[in-house]
């Protein structure tokens, strides 16, 4: 429910988490679900949205965007950046392909980023944070991937005591990692309670 500051209503806060692996029920999706829980615990809606079955292209660097409003290229990333638009948070869980993040959620992101940086900068002072998973390395390289697009869109990245990453390749291996289970649910219960204290300023411009 919208909560009461010094007589304005505050509409309830929202966090999307996007899950970039192709596996339905995989342990990134589980990472994901598992992050929702605990926002919600805290008081915060969420939606976690998957690209499972989804077929994101890259950007083509057409800046089509900037005239349209949104991505020409149509492959239902649209959809997904009009949730987001609407969000408090963003959280991206992704699985680890050969030490990186997997192709599709670097596409979507960078497409994201664009469409964000050309329009509105929605996802400017957006709390949020990358995950990772995998089997057995290339956790950091992937966190780092991922943080470049935090960072250079303003958004507001919490902390946890170690990196967002777990281990495991089979559906469910994951929750053998308790310390990473742990990292991940303090990670996200900062994102929750960071959301609920971040105001956007009233500025979409970067300052000069």
């Amino acid at each position: 429910m919208p909560v009461q500051r010094k007589g304005k209503k505050i509409p309830a806060k929202k966090v999307v988490i996007l899950n970039g692996s192709p596996r339905r029920k995989g342990n990134t999706a589980q990472i994901a679900e598992e992050c929702a829980k605990v926002i919600q615990a805290e008081g915060v809606k969420t939606e976690v949205i998957s690209l499972a079955g989804k077929q994101i292209q890259s950007c083509i660097a057409c800046y089509k965007c900037r005239e349209k409003g949104k991505c020409i290229l149509d492959d239902g990333l649209n959809e997904i950046i009009e949730k987001i638009r609407k969000a408090d948070g963003f959280i991206v869980a992704s699985p680890v392909y050969f030490g990186t993040a997997r192709g599709d959620v670097m596409a979507a992101l960078q497409r994201i980023g664009f469409v964000s940086m050309s329009t509105d900068r929605f996802l400017s002072w957006m709390v949020g944070g990358p995950i990772a998973i995998a089997r057995r390395g290339g956790h950091t390289a992937t966190i780092q991937e991922m943080l470049m697009f935090f960072f250079i869109n303003e958004m507001i990245v919490p902390g946890s005591n170690y990196w967002n990453m777990a281990f495991g390749l089979q559906p469910g291996e994951v929750w053998n990692d308790d310390e990473g289970i742990a990292t991940i649910r303090l990670f996200a219960a900062n994102v929750a309670s960071l959301v609920k204290q971040v105001e956007k300023p009233d500025r979409i411009d970067t300052i000069s």
